[in-house]
């Protein structure tokens, strides 16, 4: 048995507090920030993010695919490869409000488990 999709084929309409929620899920991810803070330099092909963040093509390609389908970044088929870019500026807000969390922060967001709403831990 594989892993669960990552992404609902049909969008639902959500109260806006589970929305948010998924924002934030959907940045859940040590490997997305990494692709994203990649991005923010400019745009990328599929194989040089494979080659960034150091994880196999399929792998990369489920995370590429959770964060175009979510729309932080967007892509553009150019000739035999893949060019994603970042969709909307906010992202490097978001990312940066993370940043500023973390110095203000008394918290030891380290050590932090995070139970999901189907009593799931991850950490």
């Amino acid at each position: 048995m594989g892993r669960p999709a990552i992404v609902e084929i049909e969008p639902r309409p959500l109260p806006d507090d589970e929305l948010i929620a998924r924002i934030f899920r959907g940045l859940g991810d040590a490997t997305r920030i990494r692709i994203l803070r990649l991005l923010l330099e400019g745009p990328s092909t599929q194989k040089d993010i494979v080659e960034h963040v150091g994880l196999s093509q399929g792998r990369v390609s489920e995370h590429l695919s959770c964060l175009v389908w979510c729309g932080f970044l967007t892509s553009e088929r150019r000739g035999r490869s893949v060019e994603y870019r970042i969709a909307n500026a906010r992202v490097a807000a978001l990312l940066d409000l993370g940043v500023g969390f973390l110095g203000s922060t008394t918290g030891d967001i380290g050590s932090c488990r995070i139970v999901s709403s189907d009593s799931t831990t991850t950490e």
